[in-house]
């Protein structure tokens, strides 16, 4: 089913109220937790985050931050030399700069 983005929002807010209640805090703890003032804290459980900072902020405090990263999932492959050339970036090092030199004088 498809869903607005005021939807989703109040989802996310409630998601997050019924976390914080798991967890047995009040608002004003988890709000502490999360670094963000109470009335910020009841606005995104009233109404969604309004800002992803704050969403980022509560995930961590209510310890679910590691599905965030999978929110934008890459797109699928096209074809078996695109997977390739990714698993093969994937593991690819990344460069270091060689340390500078000082002036001689």
């Amino acid at each position: 089913m498809l869903k607005t983005p005021e939807e989703l929002l109040l989802e996310l807010g409630q998601a997050i109220r019924a976390r914080r209640l798991g967890r047995g805090w009040s608002q004003e703890e988890a709000a502490t937790r999360a670094g963000m003032g109470l009335s910020t804290w009841k606005r995104m459980e009233a109404h969604g985050p309004s800002l992803v900072e704050n969403m980022i902020n509560a995930a961590f405090a209510l310890s679910c931050e590691d599905g965030l990263s999978q929110l934008f999932p890459a797109p699928a492959a096209s074809n078996l030399d695109e997977l390739l050339q990714r698993q093969a970036a994937a593991v690819r090092k990344p460069r270091q700069r060689a340390p500078r030199r000082k002036p001689t004088p």
